[in-house]
């Protein structure tokens, strides 16, 4: 049910019930009320922006012991950003020239596992910037010596992805990574959008890192570079010339700092214990449920928070996990799980942006849709390969 006071209705929009985490195509997150606050009061004041940034970056400074820190649209700008810093320094002739890199290092290394997609690729950030990218090894196998091979005279700067969307092994170690690319003079930039961790690639020596400001730390959409301050300055500098694009207003800073400094006091431990017995909860309505196991995972990259894989046996539970998945999505409420791995029959709960008391909704739904598979007189078995096509067809049809 909608709130009254719900903007959703207003707007027309149907009311989802997030359990797929941090998802840009949800919105992220829900953003902090100091963040909340602050942004309202901003937004009818002036302020010089460079001086706006100058206290993001001393915030930045603070919390993840980076020499100096600036705020941008999002991550993926950090990316794009902090590559056409590695390219030109300080130069402001050679930034206002960019996407044109004649005269400049235009090469970038990343390792071919590590080549992913967040809802965009991860090498046409870097080629933003006017970069050509350089793989690393195969996508299942990548090596040190392969990382230094790939470096030349025209390596500008190694980037290192670290997310759930990355090839899990044989992959290069981050201090291995760092350790070659620094004994060939190349800067290392680390894409950590949705890490918890905001101090420990800094200090593992990471010359720039790249976190997303409306994940995990609530604030609104937003990039985070954190680095060397020479880097970072050149990357602030980028706003003269691709970067004037991928500008973020007062709000967007002045947000982040409020979610940076609230992140400092925030009662972690309180929030994995209401995500935990939201898990329990998840774990107990689908026990002993014909077809259905579930299992409490940590998170892939090491971020202290759990999810709720669900198995799903097709032939005993009379669905596949990508149609629960959808009848889950369509129903009332909508429930969106993670489920970017259903082709595997198995989807995840993510409760860390549930709003209160939606746990029990979460499982009234989950119940209500096994249990209308077990009574059909025919098993729901859609295929999975129309469904991708559906998407794509659904992708084309927008605004429609």
């Amino acid at each position: 049910m909608i709130r009254n006071d719900d903007i959703r209705a207003r707007l027309g929009l149907r009311p989802v019930i997030n359990v797929s985490g941090t998802m840009t195509s949800l919105g992220a997150s829900i953003v902090v009320p100091q963040a909340v606050e602050t942004v309202a009061a901003i937004l009818s004041q002036w302020t010089e922006m460079s001086d706006l940034q100058r206290t993001a970056s001393r915030t930045i400074a603070r919390l993840t012991g980076a020499e100096a820190g600036c705020v941008t649209a999002s991550c993926s700008a950090g990316i794009t950003l902090a590559v056409a810093a590695a390219m030109t320094g300080s130069d402001l002739a050679a930034i206002e020239r960019l996407p044109d890199a004649t005269g400049l290092k235009d090469e970038v290394v990343i390792q071919a596992g590590h080549m992913v997609s967040y809802g965009a690729p991860v090498e046409q950030a870097i080629r933003l910037a006017g970069a050509r990218v350089v793989p690393v090894g195969q996508a299942t196998s990548a090596h040190a010596y392969q990382l230094e091979g790939a470096i030349t005279e025209k390596t500008a700067a190694a980037v290192y992805v670290v997310s759930h969307h990355v090839v899990e092994y044989g992959q290069i170690p981050l201090a291995n990574f760092i350790a070659r690319a620094h004994s060939k003079g190349v800067p290392v930039i680390v894409d950590a959008a949705s890490e918890y961790d905001l101090t420990g690639f800094i200090a593992a020596g990471a010359d720039i890192a790249l976190y997303s400001g409306h994940k995990f730390l609530g604030g609104p959409t937003s990039g985070i570079i954190a680095g060397a301050k020479g880097l970072v300055r050149a990357a602030h500098l980028q706003n003269r010339g691709i970067g004037r694009g991928m500008k973020i207003g007062k709000e967007g800073v002045a947000g982040v700092i409020a979610a940076l400094e609230a992140w400092e006091t925030r009662d972690h431990a309180g929030i994995r214990e209401r995500e935990r017995k939201a898990l329990d909860l998840w774990v107990k309505t689908l026990a002993g449920r014909p077809g259905v196991t579930a299992r409490i995972m940590p998170d892939p990259t090491d971020n202290p928070l759990d999810r709720l894989r669900v198995d799903i046996d097709p032939q005993a539970a009379r669905i596949t996990a990508w149609d629960l998945a959808d009848r889950m999505a369509a129903g009332e409420p909508p429930v969106v799980v993670r489920d970017h791995e259903a082709e595997h029959n198995y989807f995840f709960l993510d409760p860390c942006n549930l709003h209160p008391d939606e746990e029990a909704i979460v499982a009234r739904r989950l119940t209500e849709e096994l249990d209308q598979a077990a009574a059909a007189a025919e098993p729901v078995v859609s295929s999975f390969a129309e469904r991708a096509m559906r998407q794509e067809a659904g992708l084309l049809n927008w605004p429609d």
